[in-house]
């Protein structure tokens, strides 16, 4: 047995030890958001290992109707869903929870409420679990705003407030992306420790790509700029390469591969959407905040994505994110429009 590489494997940044080296940089920290960030990695090892055998539940009879017990088997979304809340309830440390699965926000019981309040898709793009496609948890965290009762308005804040916000990824591996306003940090899911490993230190977007992602299907109802783009990435005027179209339909995948190889990724609005299909709470906003976090940008088509302010818990928005320089290309089409 090779004791000193036995000895390396355990001198690992683990996403523990990295939240509590980050704590200790706030000498009046209190623990609490490590606490809370320790049960949202919790919730996202048992959707991991659930996601995982979602192929086999169906093969040997888990995922029907009931099973032997007399158990109501729940779809995987709905299990993510219960899952976190548990998960973020039992932490003590928030106070409402607004998931994509819930119509109303959760209002935790004041036994157990903290001052933060986490808004989530528990599984984005379970549409593509039955084909092995990657999908993934988002999730965004707010502080409450003083010392009252908790009402929909603390949730209901532009994204810039958010403290942090990330996703994990259940693909070919688990990944964890996270930022906590201080740079974007990647952790891999080490399944022999059950730990999360520190795989992607510090990430930054490169500041231009080559790839575009966007639902071409929807083009007959795209407006002007968003054409005119799709249209220059295609057959660029200024002599360079035309960019690579990759298009998963599974946000959280998509997001990560333009995170780590640059590019742009468009849900615009359309004739049949005017407002997209993404959400702003948890799916814009976070996303936004990491891609701004790593050096790119995100735009709704009339504003910085992180400066709108919701209305609705389930509101949705138009988004553009990527590279600084494709996002600038995009926003010049749109201002140009706007002038015209």
């Amino acid at each position: 047995m090779d004791h000193s590489a036995e000895a390396q494997r355990t001198d690992l940044m683990t996403i523990t030890r990295f939240v509590l080296n980050e704590q200790s940089k706030h000498p009046d920290s209190r623990g609490d958001f490590s606490i809370l960030l320790s049960h949202i990695v919790l919730g996202c090892k048992f959707v991991c290992s659930a996601v995982s055998k979602a192929g086999l539940a169906k093969l040997i009879g888990l995922a029907g109707d009931t099973n032997v017990q007399g158990e109501e088997q729940k779809k995987l979304d709905v299990l993510s869903n219960d899952v976190f809340v548990k998960a973020l309830v039992s932490s003590g440390r928030t106070s409402i929870l607004v998931s994509e699965e819930d119509e109303q926000a959760t209002f935790v019981d004041p036994s157990k409420r903290g001052k933060y309040c986490v808004v989530f898709d528990p599984l984005d793009g379970s549409s593509n679990i039955d084909c092995g496609v990657s999908i993934g948890t988002i999730f965004g965290i707010y502080m409450l705003k003083g010392d009252h009762e908790p009402t929909i308005e603390d949730v209901l804040q532009p994204g810039k407030n958010m403290l942090a916000a990330g996703y994990c990824m259940y693909g070919s591996s688990c990944t964890l992306v996270i930022s906590t306003g201080n740079g974007v940090n990647g952790f891999t899911l080490d399944p022999s420790l059950g730990e999360f490993i520190l795989t992607h230190p510090d990430i930054k977007i490169p500041k231009k790509g080559k790839i575009y992602s966007v639902n071409e299907g929807n083009a007959k109802n795209w407006d002007a700029p968003t054409a005119k783009y799709v249209e220059k990435c295609k057959f660029p005027q200024d002599g360079s390469s035309p960019k690579s179209l990759r298009y998963i339909g599974s946000m959280v995948a998509d997001v990560h591969r333009t995170l780590l190889y640059g590019g742009i990724f468009l849900y615009p609005g359309d004739k049949k959407s005017p407002n997209g299909k993404l959400r702003v709470l948890y799916e814009v906003f976070p996303m936004s905040f990491l891609l701004e976090q790593a050096g790119g940008q995100a735009f709704t088509g009339k504003i910085r994505a992180l400066d709108l302010v919701p209305s609705k818990l389930h509101e949705r928005s138009p988004i553009f994110l990527g590279s600084f320089d494709d996002v600038e290309d995009i926003k010049a089409l749109y201002a140009a429009e706007a002038k015209g």
